[in-house]
């Protein structure tokens, strides 16, 4: 501890023992920014904890837990896709380099500059009953509107650049000539890839995951417009908001806020315990 105290004051010192004030001046500007989302948790948190027993009363009810439970699993399950199918996709556009990728990598970031009711309407028109994909699935009893499906599909469009850029950027540190030397051994350009660039960039896909999931359960909008039920965490907070005030949708809020909480610093602790890829090497 003592060791790990004098090495950040080295880091702030600057290694000569007196104060950095440019690196001390930026912590300052940049800690404004961090003052907003700190004292919106403040205040929601001390305007909870004067009436715990309500508080108890809306975490325990079951709707509440059902609706995080559901909005969890179906971010998860919009990972997992993610997974499958933007893991290889992320490897082809790091290792290729086209114009073609250009037009792809617009495509997949078009999620992040479109308004969330554009990005909604576009998922609700191509996945609805009538819709390009939505009508032939439901000649399979696959249903997206007001249903679970429909969910999972919104939380991926809007999840889906996030987890593939973090994951590409991963690929893109691997050095190219590592599969070479593997390949040149006998390995084939799949088992390079599982046994030397996987490994290699499990941090990126983690955080990629972490990153995917967290906007995939924060999504409102998008979901709304293709499955208002069954009800998401945020669906449901803007109903008690609209029902029943400020007083019941926050603490509906103030829940969700501690289980995220709870979950994101569980999954930021296994990040310690990863791979770590080193330029250096």
């Amino acid at each position: 501890m003592a060791g790990t105290g004098k090495r950040r004051w080295l880091e702030i010192t600057g290694n000569t023992g007196r104060p950095d004030w440019c690196l001390i001046s930026f912590a300052i500007i940049g800690g404004m920014l961090v003052l907003l989302p700190l004292l919106a948790l403040i205040n929601i948190t001390l305007g909870q904890l004067a009436d715990i027993p309500y508080l108890i009363t809306v975490a325990t009810q079951k709707q509440v837990v059902d609706c995080i439970l559901l909005t969890f699993g179906a971010g998860l399950l919009a990972v997992i896709i993610l997974l499958v199918f933007g893991t290889p996709l992320s490897y082809v556009l790091a290792r290729t380099e086209s114009r073609l990728n250009q037009v792809v990598e617009s495509l997949i970031d078009l999620p992040l500059v479109l308004p969330h009711t554009v990005a909604g309407l576009m998922v609700y028109i191509l996945f609805m009953q009538r819709g390009l994909i939505g009508a032939p699935l439901k000649g399979m009893g696959i249903v997206f509107e007001d249903a679970f499906p429909g969910i999972v599909v919104a939380m991926l469009f809007v999840a889906m650049p996030f987890y593939i850029n973090s994951v590409r950027e991963g690929f893109q540190k691997v050095p190219v000539h590592y599969e070479n030397v593997a390949r040149t051994l006998g390995a084939t350009r799949f088992q390079a890839f599982i046994f030397i660039v996987l490994p290699s960039s499990v941090r990126h896909i983690f955080n990629g995951c972490i990153l995917a999931w967290g906007r995939a359960i924060s999504e409102f909008a998008a979901v709304i417009m293709i499955a208002y039920y069954p009800m998401v965490i945020s669906t449901l907070i803007f109903y008690r908001f609209t029902t029943g005030g400020i007083k019941e949708s926050s603490a509906v809020a103030f829940v969700m806020i501690v289980a995220c909480f709870v979950v994101f610093l569980a999954l930021r602790s296994v990040t310690r315990y990863l791979g770590r890829y080193d330029d250096r090497v």
